[in-house]
């Protein structure tokens, strides 16, 4: 079994326990309520369970959002996301002033934390607004699907189905094709 990518560092069994520990955690803000998009994410969550612990934690809307201001929003599902974070998380916001990457650049990405020694990689979907300042502060690194402007929900789809792209590229698996 092939657990690398042309380019990345040989992989010896050792690697291989590195990628089973480190857990892959995706918090979102609000639940995802469009039926056929949430059978998507269902169809990949069981996909990823052969490769690596991955789950997605849905913070609840901010209650009687209407009557905030944006920034009191940002401020409230800020400390939502953060007291869903430990010290010791690599925190990644999917945020449109982040890099872009290939889907073998996301798989080098993730394969850099897993061989780094990392005990769980979190991603983060804001609200609507985006992510308070601090959250921003609180953030390792951000990353970005597109210049284009996509619905929350579908980028939680797009974001689980890039992590099992990401992983069958490192298994050298024939789903990906360049």
């Amino acid at each position: 079994m092939q657990l690398n990518c042309p380019g990345c560092p040989e992989m010896d069994s050792q690697d291989a326990k590195i990628i089973k520990k480190m857990d892959i955690l995706l918090i979102t803000v609000g639940k995802t309520t469009t039926s056929y998009i949430q059978t998507g994410i269902d169809e990949y969550c069981k996909r990823l369970k052969r490769y690596v612990p991955f789950s997605i934690k849905c913070l609840p809307d901010i209650k009687n959002a209407r009557k905030l201001t944006e920034s009191q929003q940002k401020t409230e599902e800020g400390k939502l996301i953060l007291s869903e974070l430990s010290v010791s998380d690599h925190v990644v916001l999917l945020d449109e002033r982040g890099d872009m990457l290939t889907s073998r650049g996301f798989s080098d990405f993730l394969q850099k934390g897993m061989l780094g020694g990392k005990k769980r990689m979190v991603f983060v979907i804001g609200g609507p607004y985006g992510f308070s300042p601090e959250v921003y502060e609180r953030a390792n690194s951000k990353l970005s699907f597109s210049k284009m402007t996509f619905s929350h929900e579908m980028i939680r789809l797009f974001f689980t189905e890039q992590v099992y792209r990401a992983m069958t590229i490192l298994r050298g698996e024939p789903y990906h094709h360049d």
